[in-house]
């Protein structure tokens, strides 16, 4: 059973649908216990970092949450914002602690970018991972500079490199939104659920 958290900040019927697709049980939850001893987690988000860290804290998630994190053997997926609240913090709102699992703070596009980024665009693995090179879906005015150490990564550039996608034993993180992103997304959901590993050529260019 997948365990999608219900922050009350993500728009997750397109992400229910794809694991329908997938014939892939599912259900939303704010239960600290169903997410600890469930087998696949999702934390979805669409919004505000401010405003999903304050939900995540109202509901006495975080530590919860922080936990599975810090073991990556345990499948997790963090999809958009979702993917931003593992920094420290974000330059959307500097006073919102994040979940602090990368030492890293979230930074916005450069001001000579339109943002948000909204649309496809490539998404490159700069290492062995979960999937291989293809086009997804972003919308996103923020994004991860660098790759945290001791992460596989992958690469995407919308006027500048950054990093689109992070993992570390079954975790991944997606600043893309792999539900929809065609076939080739629903492709990265099942490789995150049945742990699935590519090789990867390693590419200078997204």
């Amino acid at each position: 059973m997948i365990q999608i958290i219900n922050t009350g900040v993500a728009n997750i019927r397109s992400l229910q649908a794809a694991f329908d697709r997938l014939a892939e049980p599912w259900q939303l939850t704010d239960d600290a216990q169903e997410i600890k001893s469930a087998s696949h987690v999702v934390l979805p988000g669409v919004g505000a970092f401010a405003a999903a860290v304050e939900s995540i804290d109202r509901l006495n998630l975080r530590e919860t949450i922080v936990n599975r994190l810090r073991h990556p053997d345990s499948p997790t997926l963090c999809i958009c914002l979702g993917m931003q609240l593992l920094g420290e913090s974000s330059d959307e709102s500097q006073s919102a602690r994040g979940l602090g699992i990368i030492p890293h703070q979230i930074k916005r596009f450069g001001n000579h970018l339109a943002v948000p980024q909204l649309g496809w665009n490539q998404v490159a693995p700069q290492s062995d991972g979960p999937y291989e090179t293809g086009e997804a879906y972003f919308a996103n005015s923020f994004r991860l500079e660098n790759p945290p150490e001791g992460w596989g990564f992958a690469q995407t550039n919308y006027g500048e490199n950054f990093v689109s996608s992070i993992w570390r034993g079954r975790t991944l993180a997606c600043q893309f939104h792999p539900e929809l992103s065609g076939q080739w997304g629903q492709q990265v959901l099942r490789n995150w659920i049945n742990g699935t590993w590519i090789s990867n050529p390693v590419e200078s260019e997204a």
